[in-house]
């Protein structure tokens, strides 16, 4: 599993972290382990464009995904996971580790935890997973929860 990570946003943040995790949910997935992503990590003025410019938003957010290419997950044997066995592009998430900051702070845990919770949100997203129906919205976080229960698990033993 290839994963980049750029951190643009000027703000101190553990990429490793990020990398686990994000490893650790794409692993407990099933994604191809040829499967490339991508994480960028972004200031409060670059979100807001990116924001507005892809999803209509005003201001910033905490967590945006884009997805690439849908047949990086592998559901099971028999099913072909990338075609030829090519790496595939699963897609970018980009984080606002600022956002993040403030969202923690409401939550009452650290910026690094929200981080971690906000790189799962997005891998979720780019296999496909959404909550915009209150259905999808259960088992989108159900599944999170779960997935930063057992990163944090594998990194306390």
């Amino acid at each position: 599993m290839s994963i980049e990570i750029a951190n643009e946003s000027g703000v101190d943040v553990d990429t490793d972290a990020v990398l686990a995790v994000a490893r650790h949910a794409l692993d407990e997935m099933g994604v191809n382990p040829l499967a490339e992503l991508s994480v960028l990590l972004v200031d409060i003025d670059y979100m807001t464009e990116l924001n507005h410019r892809w999803m209509g938003g005003d201001g910033p957010t905490d967590v945006l995904a884009f997805p690439m290419d849908e047949g990086s997950v592998d559901h099971g044997p028999g099913e072909s996971s990338a075609a030829g066995g090519e790496p595939a592009l699963l897609g970018d998430i980009v984080l606002c580790p600022e956002v993040a900051a403030k969202q923690a702070a409401t939550a009452g845990h650290s910026s690094a935890d929200e981080l971690h919770l906000l790189t799962v949100h997005g891998v979720l997203h780019l296999l496909g997973y959404d909550h915009a129906e209150p259905e999808e919205e259960r088992e989108m976080f159900e599944l999170q929860a779960r997935l930063l229960a057992s990163w944090r698990s594998t990194r306390s033993s």
